[in-house]
């Protein structure tokens, strides 16, 4: 009697894909990105997008904060009121790291803290019917 061979159930470069997968599966945009986003003119064309179906919500209902769609008003309220959102403000609070910081940082001029950022939630505006 002869052992059967299983093809392909083990391999490593399988391994690598799926960590790959895992560490990229709830990626969101980084800090940085999100202080480009948050200047008037892009914030405003974020909070008054066209309606499109193929995202949560008919991208009707974004927070510019945390990057994330939601499916009705009331559910962006709620995460408005939650921890991650909160934690999102606090880490926002505080001034982009730029070029200019990182040479100062590297003994090419002397340290300047970074200044802080006020950041709110953003408005809501109730839709008329």
């Amino acid at each position: 009697m002869v052992k059967s061979r299983q093809v392909g159930n083990h391999k490593s470069d399988k391994k690598k894909h799926i960590a790959k997968t895992w560490k990229t599966k709830r990626r969101t945009k980084d800090l940085d990105q999100i202080h480009a986003d948050m200047k008037p003119e892009v914030a405003a064309k974020l909070l008054n997008q066209e309606v499109d179906y193929d995202v949560t919500g008919n991208a009707q209902h974004y927070c510019l904060h945390c990057a994330r769609y939601f499916v009705d008003l009331r559910s962006m309220k709620e995460h408005f009121k939650t921890k991650v959102h909160k934690r999102r403000l606090k880490q926002l609070s505080e001034e982009p790291y730029t070029q200019a910081e990182a040479e100062r940082a590297a003994g090419m001029g002397s340290y300047i803290p970074p200044k802080k950022v006020e950041v709110k939630t953003q408005p809501v505006e109730e839709a008329m019917d």
